[in-house]
Formats: C-alpha cells, sequence, structure tokens
C-alpha cells in the first residue's frame, strides 16, 4: 500500500505543527523541506517526531562526499525516517551518505531511507541544461545507478515509475507533483493524480498545498488517501 507524505511548504514552525496538529490520527508521513528547517532548525523535526509523525528531511544534499556524509549524520541523530540526496552527486556521495546510516545503525541509532532525487518533477524536456535527451530514460538510468550504490529508493515523476521499476524492481519510488484529480498544476510541470501514480508503482506520495491550502486539510488528506485506494 502507497504512503502519503504531506509537504509542510511553510516559513515558520507555527504554521507547519498547526497544520500537523489538524492530521493527527491520519496514517500520514510530513516533510521538512529547505524553507522550513532553513527558518526553524532541527527543533521543528523534534516537534513532529514527538506529534508521532515520521519524518522525511527533504534537504536534496549536494556536495562533496565527506560533507554530505557529515550532514547525513546529523539527519540520523534527529531520528528522521527519511533523508534525500541528489542522485546527481555520483557514487561515491551516496556511498558515503549510505555508509552515515550504516555506521548510526551500527551504533544504535536511527537508520533513515535514503533517496536520490534523479529529475526534479518542476522539468520539463529540454529544461536540464546541457541535456536534450529523454528526460525518463535519464532518471532511470540515475535510479538503477544510484541503487548499485546504496540508495533505498529515488525520488522521480510518477510518469517514470513504470520503467523504473521495470529495470529494477526493487527500489522505493517517491513521487512529488500529485495533484488530485479536481486540481491545479501550480508550479509542477509533469504531474499526475494520486490513483495514476499508484497505479504506476509509487510506493509514496508527496502532496503539499492541495492539503497545506485546504479549509480543512484533514479532510483534504483523507480524500486523496481515498483516491489512493
Amino acid at each position: 500500500m502507497a504512503e502519503l507524505i504531506v509537504a509542510l511548504d511553510y516559513t515558520d514552525a507555527e504554521q507547519a505543527l498547526s497544520t500537523a496538529r489538524t492530521l493527527q490520527g491520519t496514517p500520514l508521513w510530513m516533510k521538512v523541506g529547505l524553507e522550513l528547517f532553513t527558518h526553524e532548525g532541527p527543533a521543528v523535526v523534534q516537534a513532529l517526531k514527538h506529534m508521532g509523525f515520521r519524518v522525511m528531511l527533504d534537504l536534496k544534499m549536494f556536495d562533496i562526499p565527506n560533507t554530505v556524509k557529515g550532514g547525513i549524520r546529523s539527519a540520523c541523530r534527529l531520528g528522521v525516517d527519511l533523508v534525500t540526496v541528489h542522485t546527481l552527486g555520483g557514487e561515491r556521495m551516496i556511498r558515503a551518505a549510505a555508509e552515515a546510516i550504516s555506521e548510526s545503525a551500527a551504533a544504535g541509532g536511527a537508520a533513515p531511507k535514503l533517496f536520490g532525487i534523479t529529475i526534479l518533477t518542476s522539468m520539463s524536456q529540454g529544461e536540464l541544461p546541457g541535456y536534450t535527451q529523454d528526460l525518463g530514460t535519464f532518471a532511470g538510468d540515475l535510479a538503477v545507478s544510484g541503487k548499485s550504490w546504496g540508495l533505498d529508493g529515488v525520488v522521480c515523476s510518477g510518469h517514470e515509475v513504470r520503467s523504473i521499476k521495470q529495470r529494477c524492481p526493487e527500489i522505493l519510488c517517491l513521487t512529488p507533483g500529485i495533484r488530485p484529480s479536481s486540481g491545479t498544476k501550480d508550479d509542477q510541470r509533469r504531474v499526475m493524480t494520486p490513483a495514476e501514480a499508484v497505479q504506476a508503482g509509487s510506493d509514496y506520495l508527496v502532496v503539499g498545498r492541495p492539503i497545506t491550502k485546504a479549509d480543512s486539510p484533514a479532510e483534504a488528506a483523507r480524500a486523496i488517501l481515498a483516491e489512493m485506494a
């Protein structure tokens, strides 16, 4: 069964945690991204964990291997459940990230799932600098390589999930750019409905504004869960 992750795309913790409180008791993850984490720091992650949520820390780390390893080590100390890096960082960077998680687990600490960003869902064909070939094929290449380097899964468009799973059945796929059938695309380009993404084989779906900007976030989340089912 695919799982739903709510993107808390806020600047301050007060708004983020207020929304999270309305969603307690619903089977959800929470995603903390760059904007919220940069403004509020680790405290917002700790608050969400205290509320009982599983947390995806989506910082899309992309740096030299030693720096990324240190960043992942800090994420493990926070107790997050899933953390992201850019697959374009390459083999040595991803292996360093995976090593940090293994070391944390060996010491009795958290062992979050390690996911690699393939191609951002805000990008469409022809927008990746220096690359004019099919984006779906490139995302698949990154997924296959990333799995062999230590990734648990990849972040990819729902349009790429089926082909990625065919090439690498054991990899998990996390799909942003999800919009309910009655919603709008916003700034996302390669989007799918919840039902379409689940049918394609997505393991995790990330939804932000359709839930967080709804009059009733809880009702919106339940509607999306119903679409997923």
